[in-house]
């Protein structure tokens, strides 16, 4: 993976990992275009540029991130400690999936077939928040973040767009826009951090399978890994601000429309 093709990678990262179109669907369709085999050194990147988005949300959420902590620090059960809990509640699920499940679901649901059904679903569910419309609520209750945080385990499918399918769900459910902008990029961070940190495993201690399987894993340029993680960064910063004002305002409609053709798309491609 030479430089240009890092920086080109790291801005659909960047870009697509807050928009609800699925960044890891659209990783494995630019690496496709770029003919870029995935296998090759691909978890690295994916590391690299995964850890630049969080920083990127760190950057723009910093108020909200401060808000919180100034009051988990007067230690006493307060609105920044339900919000604390809810996050802690939404992350169960893809928790329990990432630490059981992952190398299973990563084996059996990969390929551009899979991409091409998962954008398609995530194409129904920002569609139906456009059609469905119950009354909204100011709160997330700890019930609404268990199951919001259902949908985020559930994107761990490649094309199945995390924030497109928390955000949905989250409406579905009858939670206001405002809130959910801002707790759907929060509820993120740890577990792409965790997953980050346990990915980092194969890069530092490989096994004799995962050398076999990622021949190339080594043969990343610094300074393409250099160019993803700024690249990924800068049009993550973009796209977070972006992305919170549109969920406040706008239907995310036209995000349907997208994923539905692109979907169907890859689905023609791979058949």
């Amino acid at each position: 993976m030479d430089a240009i093709q890092a920086l080109l990678l790291g801005l659909v990262q960047g870009l697509t990992e807050y928009l609800p179109v699925s960044s890891s669907g659209h990783l494995q369709i630019g690496q496709m275009l770029l003919g870029i085999d995935p296998e090759a050194g691909g978890l690295t990147f994916d590391i690299v540029v995964h850890v630049a988005t969080v920083l990127a949300t760190l950057v723009v959420l910093r108020k909200e991130i401060v808000w919180i902590l100034r009051g988990l620090l007067k230690l006493e059960w307060n609105d920044e400690a339900r919000y604390t809990v809810n996050i802690l509640i939404s992350m169960l699920p893809i928790g329990i999936v990432g630490l059981c499940f992952k190398d299973q679901i990563e084996a059996i649901f990969h390929g551009s077939l899979i991409v091409g059904v998962c954008l398609c679903i995530t194409a129904l569910l920002l569609a139906l928040t456009h059609f469905y419309k119950p009354q909204e609520r100011e709160h997330i209750s700890p019930l609404n973040a268990f199951i919001i945080g259902i949908a985020q385990a559930c994107a761990v499918l490649p094309g199945l767009s995390r924030s497109g399918s928390t955000i949905a769900t989250g409406l579905l459910l009858g939670n206001s826009r405002k809130s959910l902008a801002q707790f759907s990029f929060l509820m993120v961070i740890p577990p792409i951090l965790g997953e980050a940190i346990l990915d980092f495993k194969h890069i530092f201690a490989p096994s004799a399978e995962y050398l076999a399987s990622h021949p190339a894993t080594a043969q990343i340029p610094p300074l393409s890994l250099a160019v993803g993680f700024v690249a990924a960064f800068m049009s993550g910063c973009v796209a977070c601000k972006a992305m919170i004002a549109l969920v406040r305002k706008c239907s995310l409609i036209w995000f349907s429309l997208y994923c539905g053709i692109l979907g169907i798309g890859v689905i023609c491609y791979s058949l």
